[in-house]
């Protein structure tokens, strides 16, 4: 078990977190929160990478920061980007990781073919990774993470890159290693949580907004989130009424997700909130200055 307690980070005059209390056991966690709320300070902090300015985390009842090297040796990481030596094939820079790991040769030789496996890398464990694209460095990455077979593993933005298939691929391996571990993914892609994590924790305004399961995050908008189809002219006066969340050009008209928290009208249907409607009514502000 991972307990943060009290845990803040500053730097200088700016709070990238504040007061942060959480619990992890095994399972899926998804951190989810747009880019800049302060997920991977939190990440990087659970990582060691960072130390807290205040506050401390405990694992199984230890500072993980005490524990120094035994709690590394529990531990694996998929940073948001990752070094690589563009010369080497996967194998030779698993290889290479597992020597700084300290593991011996024969037993690294006998595990990164499965680990490849896993991610669909076997059949070009030799190629040099110069000539990878995007995605297929990305899951080397994932691969990297899982070599010490970790009882942590913390992945920041671990899709990114992967397209829809691998993206499934992904979760479903996800799926079967958080039997036995525990598993903390950061992301802003809601997609990507919504169908495995046990639970889903949203930062906000630098605290913790939500640490609940997806259904329980969702029956927050329970009776808020309508779809309806309007004439295309009448669009940006519904939009200056009502919180968009997606529109879909139905020939002339337009057919319309959004909230309302007040009275429903006739032409409206109630439907069930999703993860990323909640997603985009608690950051809407955050969305709009990126905008």
């Amino acid at each position: 078990m991972i307990i943060v307690k009290d845990v803040s980070k500053h730097y200088g005059n700016f709070n990238a977190l504040n007061n942060i209390n959480l619990e992890f056991t095994n399972g899926v966690y998804g951190l989810l929160a747009p880019n800049g709320a302060g997920k991977t300070t939190l990440i990087k902090m659970l990582a060691t990478l960072i130390a807290p300015s205040k506050g401390e985390i405990f694992y199984n009842g230890q500072n993980i920061l005490t524990m120094d090297e035994d709690y590394r040796e529990l531990l694996g990481y998929l940073p948001q980007q990752f070094g690589f030596y563009k010369n080497y094939s996967p194998k030779q820079y698993l290889l290479y990781l597992a020597a700084l790991k300290g593991m011996e040769k024969k037993t690294a030789m006998a595990i990164i073919p499965e680990l490849l496996e896993k991610v669909a890398l076997r059949k070009v464990m030799n190629k040099k990774l110069r000539k990878f694209s995007g995605g297929m460095i990305q899951r080397v990455g994932i691969a990297q993470a899982l070599l010490n077979d970790p009882k942590i593993l913390i992945l920041d933005e671990p899709t990114a890159g992967l397209d829809p298939k691998e993206r499934a691929r992904f979760r479903h391996l996800l799926s079967d290693l958080a039997r036995d571990r525990l598993i903390i993914i950061s992301t802003h892609i809601v997609s990507d949580i919504e169908s495995i994590a046990n639970e889903v924790i949203m930062i906000k305004n630098q605290q913790i907004l939500y640490k609940e399961s997806v259904a329980r995050i969702c029956k927050s908008l329970d009776g808020h989130v309508f779809e309806t189809t309007i004439p295309f002219e009448q669009l940006e006066a519904f939009r200056k009424s009502y919180m968009i969340l997606s529109e879909k050009q139905e020939q002339d008209d337009m057919r319309i997700r959004f909230i309302h928290k007040g009275e429903m009208e006739g032409e409206w249907n109630p439907v069930i909130p999703n993860l990323e409607d909640v997603f985009l009514y608690e950051y809407r502000d955050e969305m709009q200055r990126e905008v």
